[in-house]
């Protein structure tokens, strides 16, 4: 790397602010575009992918990063597995809201997506050049920070989405304003995560870590108590404190999880950690999502069957609308008033789930973290030409820590 290791806290803060920033202003501008071209409606978010590359592109040209490689060939048997497990295991949990969760075929593509995950790990022991160097997971303490930032990963994007959909369908906000309650989530998470940056270089990882994810459940929780009082004020002070609690663990875990490889096996570490996250992040979208349209549902049926609709014909209308909200269709103007209070409620049972979820985070990182700084465990190089290509030379062991 480039820092060395006690200053990569504050270097990699730095990074995932701006990562933050960029994630938290994503819906903002897919807002606007969307109140812009109301032609084209969600389709013109993806415009704004072309000049994001461009820019990337010249960025990295100007920026001319050091190119260090390690040819290897690629291990299509592994990639076929892991695309396979993560498209099924998601799928199924996804699928639950229009199969229903008595559906064999949801159980099957759980079940067969996570032996299929299981295969992998077990191929990729046996594989000379895999795709995943599973031996890096040896190390105990990189495996505990992976599931954190799994779980943690589970809320933290999902929490965009979801909040993106209440200022619409429940607060009945157009779409370019809907997101700016966002906003407050990115002001906890970017200053949290400097301070979060510097604790991990001092004092290492377990304390911003358990810290972080406690502050997010508490934030999560108060937000949740929140949510049916249908202003966007009301939780403004909550949403910080889950975006500060964010901030605060997220990036320290990621570091401390990459500090863990060696300096030949960077790529591998943190290729791994950025799956665990988007694979947290899919079950977290599909899991939220579904419990999100199930209590929608169940509601908006209460709803209309008070009103004096009969039932099988207000579970087919709550079908219809829970299933518009799920693709972000729904128009606040079209929809009766009282199915705002309906998703406001089905949203606070989402918001508990990742009060739940971080607090899962915090007890995995409260018993499988220990404390104190990572000392650098950088080898000679006769030490390294001893060992396979990639492998993590703490991998059987952690580190020393004083």
């Amino acid at each position: 790397m480039t820092f060395d290791l006690h200053s990569r806290g504050r270097a990699l803060a730095l990074f995932f602010g701006l990562a933050g920033a960029l994630t938290a202003v994503g819906p903002i501008v897919g807002g606007q575009l969307i109140a812009w071209n109301a032609q084209w409606g969600w389709r013109a978010i993806f415009w704004i992918n072309i000049p994001v590359a461009l820019i990337a592109l010249a960025l990295i040209a100007i920026s001319k990063p050091p190119n260090e490689s390690r040819p290897a060939p690629m291990d299509y048997r592994g990639l076929a597995l892991i695309v396979a497990g993560v498209g099924l295991s998601v799928f199924g949990f996804q699928q639950a809201t229009q199969w229903s969760w008595s559906n064999p075929g949801v159980w099957a593509s759980i079940a067969a997506g996570v032996v299929l995950l299981i295969v992998f790990f077990a191929v990729e022991a046996r594989t000379e050049s895999p795709l995943i160097n599973v031996r890096i997971f040896r190390n105990q303490t990189f495996t505990v920070e992976n599931i954190i930032i799994g779980t943690a990963s589970a809320a933290f994007i999902p929490v965009f989405f979801f909040t993106a959909l209440y200022g619409q369908i429940a607060l009945d906000e157009k779409a370019d304003t809907a997101s700016l309650l966002i906003l407050w989530f990115f002001l906890g998470f970017v200053v949290a995560a400097q301070i979060g940056g510097r604790l991990l270089d001092r004092i290492g990882a377990k304390l911003p870590v358990v810290l972080g994810c406690v502050l997010a459940a508490v934030g999560f929780w108060l937000w949740a108590s929140k949510a049916t009082d249908l202003e966007s004020g009301a939780p403004v002070w909550y949403i910080v404190m889950a975006g500060a609690g964010m901030g605060l663990m997220l990036g320290q875990a990621n570091t401390d999880a990459i500090n863990r490889a060696s300096r030949y096996s960077y790529g591998e570490a943190t290729g791994i950690t950025q799956t665990v996250r988007n694979y947290g992040a899919s079950l977290g979208l599909a899991i939220l999502g579904t419990l999100l349209i199930i209590r929608f549902k169940s509601a908006i049926t209460a709803s209309l069957t008070a009103q004096g609709l009969p039932g099988p014909a207000a579970s087919a209308e709550a079908s219809k609308i829970a299933q518009q909200a799920q693709a972000g269709n729904g128009n606040p103007a079209a929809i009766p008033q009282f199915i705002s209070a309906d998703f406001a409620s089905a949203t606070r049972d989402v918001l508990y789930g990742m009060c739940v979820i971080m607090a899962v985070a915090a007890l995995v990182a409260l018993f499988g973290l220990r404390r104190g700084v990572q000392e650098d465990t950088a080898q000679a190089p006769e030490e390294l030409s001893s060992q396979l290509p990639g492998e993590d030379p703490g991998a059987d062991r952690d580190p020393a820590w004083r």
